[in-house]
């Protein structure tokens, strides 16, 4: 069976590609079509991709703010939007059928192919509101006979558009949790991890933003553990200069990590570490998207210090909050205003002292939200058998 994986998204793409993974393995020929950014979570996965792709700074979130939508258009956005939609469109004449990770347009695109279709509906959330408003006319087409089923990104989600949809949707997990669940600490191992993002340059500045809330923790707390995971766009040499400026030294460094210090605070920096720092942190410091999702459902407390964006601003993290539940936390005030950063600072305090009870609670409400390991074969094997029915 030949299938093809359409998704719009760093985070989208890391779930195709897990999930394109999994295809293969159960006899699948798959082929990757990535509508935003270059693709690389499938060239990772060694999944071919059709066509050329393109990178592009505002990462596809220009949607977060009117800037970023012009900023867009004048990069070329929207035309290589539309070259990559004409591109899915003939590969489609050599599918069996087309899974869908994301949102509307990529829906839309699979509804125009004619094709049998598998909607993963990984970027919408009944969580933000109650229930989910569909922007049109993706409920229609989520409706028609012509997709052969509808997965949601959590059980909340799944209830609601299976009657509003009228048909069943069902939540099977998230791909992007498995490969993180072995790796959990047994104990409490107080490790602090800090996650910039991962697009430029806005990981760098939120970075910086971040070693100004180390800066401000009392003294009782600078003896933690203090991990950041790092993209490898943003080189060593980028994060001891920025860090210098902000009277940081170099401690030492090896391949993949460097240690910085600072009256009595030590940061280790790590590079292609991230499935293994994150099981094993107490407490995440997150501005990021899909990683934030990944704490929460491995039961972590997370620390929210909202930015200027592209893509976390004080809007992206307010949503964030409603889609992630009660481990999401956030201080209040203005992003600029220094009594913000100390009170994240306060709070990343009790953040470290929360009870066995709650951590607890919180692993439960993670598997609600995100779903335990297993996901991307459980979706895989459904995929199959959906499109393998008569």
């Amino acid at each position: 069976m030949q299938l093809l994986l359409l998704s719009n998204g760093h985070g989208e793409d890391l779930s195709g590609a897990r999930l394109g993974q999994a295809l293969q393995q159960q006899g699948a020929s798959v082929r990757a079509v990535p509508l935003v950014g270059d693709g690389a979570p499938y060239r990772q996965a060694e999944i071919p991709i059709a066509g050329r792709t393109q990178s592009f700074s505002t990462g596809g979130l220009g949607y977060a703010s009117l800037a970023g939508r012009l900023k867009e258009i004048l990069q070329g956005q929207v035309l290589y939007l539309l070259k990559r939609s004409w591109r899915l469109l003939q590969e489609a004449h050599h599918a069996d059928g087309i899974v869908v990770v994301g949102d509307v347009i990529p829906v839309i695109l699979a509804w125009l192919s004619r094709k049998p279709v598998i909607t993963y509906l990984v970027a919408y959330s009944s969580h933000y509101e109650g229930r989910l408003r569909l922007p049109w006319p993706c409920g229609p087409c989520l409706a028609s006979q012509r997709f052969a089923a509808v997965f949601s990104r959590d059980a909340l989600s799944a209830s609601d558009l299976s009657e509003q949809l009228r048909r069943p949707v069902e939540f099977l997990g998230n791909p992007f949790m498995d490969g993180l669940v072995a790796g959990v600490a047994s104990e409490r191992s107080g490790r602090v991890l800090l996650l910039p993002g991962s697009r430029l340059p806005e990981a760098r500045q939120n970075l910086e933003r971040m070693l100004a809330l180390l800066e401000e923790l009392p003294a009782g707390l600078r003896k933690q553990d203090f991990q950041a995971a790092l993209v490898r766009e943003l080189p060593a040499a980028a994060v001891e200069a920025l860090a210098a400026s902000r009277g940081w030294s170099l401690s030492s460094s090896t391949s993949r990590s460097l240690w910085l210090k600072r009256k009595g605070l030590v940061l280790q920096c790590c590079w292609g570490q991230f499935t293994t720092l994150l099981p094993a942190a107490q407490v995440v410091v997150s501005m990021a998207g899909t990683a934030s999702e990944q704490a929460v459902g491995l039961g972590k407390p997370v620390l929210q210090l909202a930015g200027h964006g592209p893509q976390f601003t004080v809007g992206f993290a307010e949503a964030q909050r409603r889609l992630l539940g009660p481990a999401v936390h956030c201080a209040e005030g203005d992003v600029d205003d220094p009594n913000t950063l100390i009170a994240s600072a306060d709070l990343l305090e009790q953040l470290l002292q929360l009870p066995e009870a709650t951590l607890q609670q919180l692993r439960q409400e993670g598997d609600q939200r995100l779903g335990q390991a297993g996901g991307t074969k459980r979706m895989a094997r459904a995929i199959l058998e959906r499109l393998q029915q008569p």
